[in-house]
Parts: C-alpha cells; structure tokens; sequence
C-alpha cells in the first residue's frame, strides 16, 4: 500500500514539473513575441505567439494578455480578421473571469478593429463599453484612450459617408454634421483629461484629428489653430512625419479660407519634408497640391512645373491614376497659356489612361476637353459625331440613366390582372377552394404534431424537459390526447433526446478558445465566473449585441479595408476634389476662347 503511494506522488511531481515546464514555454515564447513587437518585427512577433498559443497555458490571465497581443500584431499587420478573432478571444475570457480591467481594453481594441472595417455602429457599442469600466474604475488612462477612440469612429463614421458623395467640406447633410460633431466632442474631453495628466503625445495625436474634424465641418479656423498645436507639439518630439502631415493639413485649411499664397508655403514645407524622409509619393502629393494652388493663384508657369514633377513620379511608381490626373492637369494649364498643341498631347494621353484604368468620368471629361481643342485647332476628325454620341451616353450611365426608346406594344396593351374574381362558380375557383381547405386543414394539424402540449394541472419546466431521457407518462399521456400519429413515443423520445442537448449547445464553451488548458481548479473558476455573469442584466444586453455582429461575420469582417480608387500620389483631401469639381466646370479663366475671326454674328 506504502508502494502504491509512494507511486502516485511520484506521478504527481511528474506532472507538476511537466505543466510547469509548459507554463514557462508558453510565458517565454510569449515574451519574446512581445519583444519583436516592439521592435517593429510585428511578423516574427506572431510567430512566437502562435508558438505560445499551441504549448497551452492554464493562467487564464496569461492566455488573455496573449490574445491581446496577437489582435493587436495582427490589426498591426492589416489582417484585421484574424486580429477580430482574437481580440473577440480576449474579451470572452476577460468577461469570463470577471476581469474588468482587460474587458475595458479587449472592448476598446475590438471597437477600433471593427472601425477600421467600417462596422462603425458596433465599434460605439465595444467603444462606449470601454469608457464605461474605465469611469467605473476611476481609470484616466483608460477613460482617455476611450474617448479618443469613440472620436475616432464618429470621425471615421462621418468622413466616411461625406466621401461618398460630393459634398464640400461644411456642406455636409445633416446626420454626417452630427456624427463630426460628436467626434469634435470626443476629441475636445480627451484633451482635458490628456492635458491634465500632461501627456503630450496624446496632445499632439487629439489636436490632429480635432483639426481634420474641424477642417470637414467647414471651421477652417479652428482647424488652423488645432493643427498649429499639432505642429508645435510634433516639433518638440522630432516627429517629421507628423509635422509633414501639420504642414498639409495647414495647406488644406488656408485653401478654404482663400490664402493661396499661405496655402503655397505650407505645401513647400510639404514638400521639403517628404523629400528629407525620402517617400517618393508624398513628394509627388506635395507637388500635385503646389500644382493646383498655382493653377488657382492663375500661375500657370509654376502649375506645370510642379505638375510635370508630379507625373514623372508618378510613372516611376507605376501610378496610373496619378500619370491620369497629371495628364488632366497639364492639359488644363497648357490650354490656359493658350499652348494647344501640348493641351492637345496631354488630353489625348489623359484618356488613353481614363480607358486604362476604366475612369468613365475622366474618360467623359477628356473626351469633352480634346472636343474643346479640335475646334479652336480648326480640326475635323471623322470620328467627332460619334465622341459626342459617345460623351452622351458615358454622361446619361454616369448619372444612372438610360437612353430613352419606345415603350413596347405589349407593355402599352397589357392590362392587370384581376386578383379577386366577381364570381366564384368557375371549375378552376371550385377546385382552388379545395385545395386551399385541404392545405388549411393539413396546416393546421402541422404545428399540432410538432408541438408539446402540458394539461393545465401538470406543468413541467424547460429544464425538467431538456435534462430528462424520457418525457413523463402524464407527459405522454397529454400527448396522446392532442396528437394523432401512430409514431407518438418515438417523436417524444426523439425531442427529449434533442431537448437534453439544448442547453449544452447555447452554452458558452472553452473549447474554441486556442490555448487554454483547464484543470480541475480553474475549470470549476471558469463555470463560477460564467454563471455570476449570466447574473448581470446590463452585461448580457451588451454580449447580445456582441454576438449578433460578431456571430454573423460577415464578409467584409473576414477580409481587409479595400483599397480606395486613388493612386498613391494623389492626395485624398476634400481640397483636391473641390479642385476637381472646378476644373470640370471650365472656369472662365481657363476657357477656350474661339478667334475672333470664326465667330457667329450673335458671339460675345
């Protein structure tokens, strides 16, 4: 007996020494991912945790903190479903545990995931979640990051939907004027509270993004002043790349408040800065801006210059879209100067792209603008009737219409159709209506058969159904009274078998959470910690939620942001579509103007 003893301890200590070998494992496989992290190898970083996912822990704290740091690798990485994974990971088991602190972070890292792939109402519920742990913890920090991220997504939110049409920054509707507001509110209490705690990072990051707010609003006046702030702060940190983005930010807003020549300076701080950081397309970017801030200034020379420089970096980064807009631009300028043999050169080249890249409305307007110069050139092409007809039908399907034909005859004769008839006495109605009783008579028995019915004096509850094996004999005998069938008892029995696995298949399971190891102490936790929070009212509306959008993953949660339409040496401020909108509109001062000498009587 002494010898069998002395064997299960000896087996214990084995097993003890293997599960502390593998917590340590999986701890240092952890740790070294969090060093290559931080070290910018977000890839290696990964590598050692997924290691340290499949060694397994039983420190449900620990497994926590790794899903945390792979959702956050990953979202790093721009492989935003795996980072919605993992992150829908850490917060399942931070609430699990009652870990209110990691649940605030979890909920806050999973709202800015499902920002980024524009699921902006979900994101406020997981962003709203983390402000609300963070003031019941009193935790400034936390309470800081919220509010910044809840500014983010309504500034996301509403940036996103003034995109999507042609609206001018402060011409906005008005629930896209809402949305900016709340992210201008959001930005405004997360710098009081980064103010107070003297973080000037997070200054410089709120300051930023207030600007950008303000600069969609149309407050191009306090977007100035708050990107001044943003300047002023990057400069103390040395952050060239944030103080590039003041400088064109700054450029963007002193457009819109006519200072073309202020605009121009900060645009050539623009520039001088991408081409100390060496990123070939912001320098192209820097150029485009200078490029149509001259084309304003009515300095023709100067657009063509920075524009030219603008297309050849465009080529060399094989950027079709921004070679197109060049194109465009170059044609427009040269046709001001009134050199209409390069216009020409440059219309022709803007379209060969435009059919390129399949750009119907630069297809539209360079076709419109070689129109322009063949008649001041005094040229006939062939094909000039069927351009126009062309321009014509690309104008009516860029507007979603069609072009008009006849109706057709059968159309014009056909009549509707009578769905109540006046008399009922036909073949065909007598034969519908006893198709129609026979349906409604087996129907009715439908939802009979498959239905449980309990006699008024012996009720029984879900549970005594779900966990029993066989349903009671006064069960059985209700049923027999109520349900015709002559498979009765292998139908109940069959429910009671489906019902038993009913709650088993709406329980939370740990089996979907890579890593986790249970053991007898911390299993009994996990069911502790899950029924305490089946407890919780407001916790269950909020994962009611949470599974909804999460359970359904849809496709565009599975995949990455799709890339936008621009070239990456195309800016995409609202400043460049306005520029856009106002070229094709033909200013006077950049209109063609017909010689005098083939004008009509009636001409101006």
């Amino acid at each position: 007996m002494e010898e069998s003893n002395v064997l299960i301890s000896m087996r214990e200590d084995r097993s003890f020494h293997v599960r502390y070998r593998m917590e340590a494992s999986c701890l240092e496989l952890a740790l070294e991912g969090e060093r290559l992290c931080k070290a910018g190898d977000c890839r290696a970083g990964v590598s050692f945790f997924e290691a340290a996912v499949q060694v397994g822990t039983e420190d449900l704290k620990t497994l926590s903190a790794i899903y945390s740091q792979l959702g956050n690798a990953y979202f790093y990485l721009h492989e935003y479903a795996k980072a919605l994974e993992y992150h829908h990971h850490d917060l399942t088991l931070a609430r699990t545990i009652g870990d209110l602190l990691g649940e605030a972070k979890a909920s806050g890292n999973l709202g800015n995931t499902l920002k980024v792939l524009g699921n902006f109402e979900e994101a406020i519920v997981c962003c709203q979640r983390h402000l609300d742990i963070s003031r019941e913890l009193n935790d400034k920090v936390g309470e800081a990051r919220a509010l910044y991220n809840l500014g983010n997504v309504y500034h996301s939110k509403g940036k996103n939907v003034a995109s999507a049409g042609t609206h001018d920054p402060g011409d906005l509707p008005d629930d896209v004027k809402n949305a900016l507001q709340k992210a201008a509110s959001y930005y405004e209490e997360n710098l009081t509270i980064v103010t107070e705690l003297g973080d000037r990072a997070a200054q410089g990051r709120a300051f930023g993004n207030l600007g950008n707010t303000h600069y969609l609003l149309g407050n191009f006046r306090s977007a100035v002043l708050a990107h001044e702030q943003r300047l002023l702060i990057a400069k103390e940190f040395g952050d060239r790349s944030a103080e590039r983005r003041a400088y064109s930010n700054l450029g963007n807003a002193y457009i819109f408040l006519g200072e073309f020549e202020t605009a121009s300076e900060y645009y050539k701080r623009t520039l001088q800065l991408a081409r100390q950081l060496k990123d070939r397309a912001v320098e192209a970017q820097a150029c485009y801006s200078l490029g149509n801030t001259y084309t304003l200034l009515q300095d023709y020379e100067k657009a063509i210059d920075y524009h030219l420089k603008h297309l050849v970096i465009a080529q060399e980064l094989n950027d079709k879209i921004g070679e197109g807009r060049a194109c465009w631009s170059l044609g427009n300028a040269y046709t001001a100067l009134g050199n209409h043999d390069h216009a020409m050169h440059f219309a022709e080249r803007h379209l060969e792209i435009s059919r390129e890249v399949g750009d119907r409305s630069g297809e539209l307007t360079a076709r419109l603008n070689l129109s322009d110069l063949q008649m001041v050139l005094g040229l006939s092409y062939s094909t000039n009737n069927s351009m126009m007809s062309e321009c014509h039908l690309v104008d009516n399907s860029l507007n979603g219409t069609r072009p008009r034909a006849g109706r057709r005859h059968s159309m014009e004769n056909m009549e509707l159709m009578k769905l109540t008839p006046e008399k009922k006495n036909s073949r065909e109605t007598m034969a519908d209506e006893g198709f129609f009783d026979l349906l409604s008579r087996f129907q009715s028995n439908r939802m009979d058969d498959q239905r449980c019915y309990f006699q008024e004096k012996n009720r029984f509850s879900a549970a005594s159904v779900a966990t029993s094996s066989t349903p009671p004999k006064t069960m059985r005998k209700s049923f027999s009274t109520s349900v015709v069938s002559p498979h009765t008892d292998e139908f109940l029995d069959l429910l009671a078998s489906s019902q038993s696995r009913r709650l088993d298949d709406q329980r939370a399971s740990f089996s979907n959470l890579p890593g986790l190891r249970l053991n007898q102490h911390n299993s009994q936790s996990v069911l502790g910690h899950l029924m305490a929070s089946n407890n919780r009212e407001l916790d269950d509306d909020f994962f009611d939620i949470l599974i909804k959008c999460q359970g359904s993953r849809l496709d565009d949660q599975r995949c990455a942001p799709p890339s936008s339409a621009k070239g990456p040496t195309v800016p995409d401020e609202d400043f460049f579509s306005l520029i856009l909108r106002s070229q094709a509109k033909r200013m006077d001062e950049q209109r063609v103007h017909l010689p005098p000498a083939i004008k009509g009587p009636n001409s101006s």
